[in-house]
């Protein structure tokens, strides 16, 4: 919704928690343009995310069936998932497809989702805390080496120090059986 926007207010109601505090705000408005008008509803709510300020959202909407927590619900799960294909698209660029048919397609895009899942999880189970784009790189760089990547991530210092030790020994004589 943008903020120049012009509308007439027609109902406007607050629910409170028990603490005082806005829990959700809902305005029942109208727009009009020349002769055309139209009737929604604005609904406000408080964000609250770990670790960030609070913030307002307002939504804006022509659903006057759903309720406040229904419409609230549905767009925090569309923002996950609008969250996700920005992390894909930053973190997995699909410039191009490899193949041209819808099944090809379909492969790449399954598994692009289930790198992005097995990153996640990594990510979750270290005890370090990694940005999820510096991890998909370490991991993209680290991918051909044999090595536990829990261990290696949560002390990469050891084991890059295990690693360039056995890069720097020299390979074993072959013996030749005669």
């Amino acid at each position: 919704m943008k903020k120049s926007l012009n509308y007439e207010v027609l109902e406007d109601c607050m629910d409170m928690t028990p603490e005082g505090k806005m829990e959700y705000r809902e305005q029942v408005v109208v727009f009009r343009k020349g002769d055309i008008s139209h009737i929604a509803r604005i609904i406000t709510y408080v964000d609250i995310k770990k670790g960030r300020q609070p913030k307002l959202v307002s939504l804006l909407t022509n659903d006057f069936d759903m309720t406040l927590e229904t419409i609230v619900a549905i767009y925090s799960r569309r923002w996950q998932i609008e969250s996700l294909f920005k992390q894909i698209k930053q973190n997995f660029p699909l410039r191009y497809f490899y193949g041209e048919s819808s099944n090809a397609i379909k492969i790449q895009i399954w598994g692009t989702l289930i790198a992005n899942l097995l990153i996640s999880l990594l990510q979750s189970s270290l005890e370090r805390n990694w940005s999820f784009s510096g991890l998909a790189t370490m991991v993209r760089i680290v991918m051909m080496y044999y090595l536990n990547m829990q261990n290696f991530f949560n002390k990469p210092d050891a084991d890059l120090k295990i690693m360039l030790e056995q890069a720097s020994e020299s390979p074993p004589e072959e013996s030749i059986n005669e």
